[in-house]
């Protein structure tokens, strides 16, 4: 029996990405609806709390401390999702109405004011050997700064007043990514070693909670009938316009952060955290926001969502093959790395 072909090594074929596509096309054909949809939303949502709680059975307390304190890169995190993004988002009204419809651009513009995603952003952080503990806090300061930037920032740039703080989204926040990750803190002793040396185990949970959340988001879209809403045309000129503003963000976030001195490490957590929009916080908080046209407001970030997970699962892949450094700044010196398994950030914590 002959051996099928490899792909050439130029072709950018990546498992993850093809599993990326399977799982879009599987919500596109069996979309998880009625009594099934429940579960597919607590089977995603128990795949981030399991996320969580390894991760704080494997990170050290002097690590995670490390990570809170980095606040130069939190900062930088919070002005890409929170300041550059949306100012994006304003210059895209120039698109309308020869290129985006008003309604499509609302949408546009809500993406940009929706804090960061956690899960994908460590995932990636972790899968490209960054500064995965930099990359938890960054990801949860924005979520929690979200509850309320989100809403004030809508109400401000897109005349709708709807939002406000909300405590539920908060006490989520808290009990499906702050708790497990301490309860992992505490059962660190008992279960981190076996943890550090079963590595892989925390690189399918990565990718399979991934993979879980784009079938729930996806399969939420395919039951709306969003994508009825919107002729072909302006699907097409829209995810021009987010393959523009998605492009921008990565090379701002990554160039940005070279030029203000952050280390490979931390270069890859801002890129990862500073780049990317969360679909889990959008929709409940678009909900509120839009009411009734909440589906159609929502397009624009779905889209973008399913996008930037692909463009990064590429990005992650490659940035796991650069040459590690230790140290920050030009004075950075090679270090040898075993393997590429999840855990292995690459570089220390902290500064």
């Amino acid at each position: 029996m002959s051996r099928i072909p490899k792909p050439p090594s130029w072709l950018p074929v990546d498992p993850y990405i093809l599993a990326l596509l399977g799982t879009v096309g599987l919500a596109a054909l069996l979309p998880a609806s009625g009594s099934a949809a429940p579960v597919a939303s607590g089977a995603s949502t128990a795949a981030v709390a399991l996320l969580f709680f390894l991760y704080g059975a494997r990170l050290s307390t002097r690590e995670a401390m490390d990570g809170v304190r980095h606040w130069r890169l939190h900062v930088t995190v919070l002005a890409c999702t929170f300041v550059a993004f949306p100012l994006l988002g304003l210059a895209a009204r120039g698109f309308v109405p020869f290129v985006l419809t008003p309604d499509l651009y609302h949408g546009l513009l809500f993406l940009c004011l929706v804090p960061s995603t956690i899960q994908s952003s460590i995932a990636f952080t972790s899968i490209a050997r960054g500064n995965v503990p930099a990359a938890i806090c960054a990801g949860s300061f924005s979520s929690i700064a979200g509850v309320v930037f989100t809403p004030l920032l809508a109400a401000a740039l897109l005349g709708n007043s709807g939002g406000g703080f909300s405590a539920d989204a908060l006490l989520k926040i808290v009990l499906q990514l702050l708790v497990p990750f301490l309860a992992g803190q505490f059962l660190r002793r008992w279960v981190g070693g076996f943890l550090v040396r079963h590595k892989k185990v925390l690189g399918y949970v990565d990718r399979g909670s991934i993979l879980l959340v784009v079938y729930s988001a996806f399969s939420e879209g395919m039951v709306r009938g969003i994508w009825h809403q919107v002729s072909v045309a302006r699907l097409g000129a829209l995810l021009a316009v987010e393959a523009v503003l998605l492009a921008a963000m990565l090379a701002l976030t990554w160039y940005g952060a070279g030029r203000l001195g952050f280390g490979r490490g931390d270069r890859i957590a801002i890129q990862f955290a500073g780049s990317k929009k969360s679909l889990a916080a959008g929709l409940p908080m678009a909900s509120v926001l839009f009411g009734a046209q909440a589906s159609l407001a929502v397009l624009p970030l779905m889209l973008f969502h399913q996008m930037q997970l692909m463009v990064c699962a590429v990005i992650a892949k490659r940035r796991a093959r650069d040459p590690l450094v230790e140290g920050v700044g030009a004075g950075a010196v090679p270090v040898p790395v075993e393997g590429e398994g999840v855990g292995d950030s690459g570089v220390r914590a902290g500064r």
